[in-house]
């Protein structure tokens, strides 16, 4: 697992594409079934879902956005380094 997350975290394009697109949208997803849900009158599993799932996919979306920096500030040093060698 730790191997796998470190090859995700090395690539930028992969984690653009879950910081900024699939994590945002599926958090989106989950706010409407947990709004959806508290309305309709199940307020224990709307509230459980609003706040528990909804977030886990925003606090993925920030790492991922985080990774994906740090990785381009790496691909960018490792190039600046190439360059002056």
């Amino acid at each position: 697992m730790k191997d796998a997350l470190k090859a995700l975290s090395a690539r930028p394009e992969l984690l653009f594409l879950i910081g900024y697109m699939l994590f945002p949208v599926v958090a989106l997803v989950f706010a409407a079934l947990g709004l959806w849900m508290i309305l309709t009158g199940q307020r224990v599993g709307g509230l459980v879902v609003l706040l528990l799932v909804t977030q886990v996919f925003v606090l993925g979306a920030f790492w991922a956005i985080s990774q994906r920096r740090k990785a381009l500030d790496a691909e960018r040093e490792g190039r600046e380094r190439g360059v002056d060698s």
